[in-house]
């Protein structure tokens, strides 16, 4: 476990250093665009925020409706074994929020300070580490959802550049593709999938979610996308009851909702043979161990493309006169 916590914790603290340094990709071979990623595509009304809230297991995504995400959110989840909840931006380091609508606003707050109250979208990220004895270590992007049309107030050019922004992450070979597309839509033609498709083609890289099985017409299931004979990924398909909009609006404890989750599964007649590797918490585990298992293929690349930056930096130290007291040498 140890080892798994400090891989994911060291691409973690890369990418927080990346963002310093203004690289969050798209320029180039960066060193974000090495460090491998899980990021969550999906259409508007997909499910998307209900299934990030589900794997945290808090409430804290802004909602509404049209495009809500409308920066990257970096979102790095750390457990720990004990101790209370709290979560940290990386744009304000020293303060530490226990009260997760503080969060909400605070994204809300972070994306309007870059887009302005326009409905315009930024590709520069909006970092947050969740620590919490309630999650596994892994790290997930949250992208804008997917959309066919712009809203009052938004540029006609919002379509496009929403699927020109989350292709910009998918179509990297160390991104993982988080494909979440609803069970009462077909999954063929689902957002998502389309775009996995054309980036993938093989699905070596596509994790396939399908949200709302509970709202599907009586008498109907969604077997043969789980059982991954109507659209076949290399990895096994995730079905995820999300909490119902009553649910919401009462706010039914994230914690009680995974439960009732595992229990619609276990009690299914069409899902329970399934339930075991079905669910929320299972997807995050999942993710999780697939997330370390690439870091481990990958850390020769990162190790020369960090030691490549040194040279560059170096380089051009020399080229332009070092600052009295360096010597140019990286403490191991």
């Amino acid at each position: 476990m140890a080892t798994m916590e400090s891989l994911i914790g060291l691409v973690n603290r890369i990418q927080m250093a990346c963002t310093v340094l203004g690289d969050h990709g798209g320029e180039g071979m960066s060193l974000w665009e090495a460090l491998p990623t899980v990021a969550v595509v999906g259409g508007q009304s997909s499910g998307k925020s209900s299934v990030l809230e589900s794997v945290v297991g808090r409430d804290f995504l802004p909602r509404g409706s049209g495009i809500v995400t409308r920066r990257p959110l970096v979102l790095q989840l750390h457990k720990i074994e004990r101790g209370t909840e709290y979560a940290e931006f990386l744009h304000a380091p020293r303060k530490k929020f226990t009260d997760f609508a503080a969060v909400r606003k605070e994204i809300e707050d972070e994306t309007e300070r870059v887009t302005g109250r326009s409905k315009a979208i930024s590709n520069r990220p909006i970092h947050l580490s969740i620590y919490s004895p309630n999650v596994v270590n892994l790290t997930l992007i949250d992208l804008p959802g997917l959309t066919k049309v712009a809203v009052e107030g938004q540029p006609e050019s919002i379509v496009e550049d929403i699927e020109n922004m989350v292709r910009s992450y998918v179509e990297k070979p160390n991104c993982i593709i988080l494909a979440i597309s609803p069970a009462n839509q077909d999954i063929a033609t689902s957002d998502a999938i389309k775009l996995a498709r054309e980036v993938d083609p093989t699905g070596e890289r596509t994790f396939g979610v399908v949200t709302k099985l509970d709202l599907m017409d009586k008498g109907t299931n969604c077997l043969d996308v789980l059982e991954g004979r109507s659209y076949r990924l290399q990895h096994p398909w995730v079905g995820i009851v999300n909490r119902s909009q009553a649910d919401i609006n009462k706010n039914v404890d994230m914690m009680a909702a995974r439960r009732k989750e595992q229990e619609y599964f276990e009690s299914s007649p069409d899902y329970g043979h399934l339930a075991p590797k079905m669910g929320s918490v299972y997807l995050a585990k999942l993710l999780s161990r697939h997330l370390e298992s690439v870091i481990r293929q990958k850390i020769p690349s990162i190790v020369a493309l960090i030691n490549k930056n040194i040279d560059d930096i170096n380089a051009e130290l020399d080229r332009i006169g070092r600052p009295i007291g360096t010597d140019g040498g990286v403490n191991d």
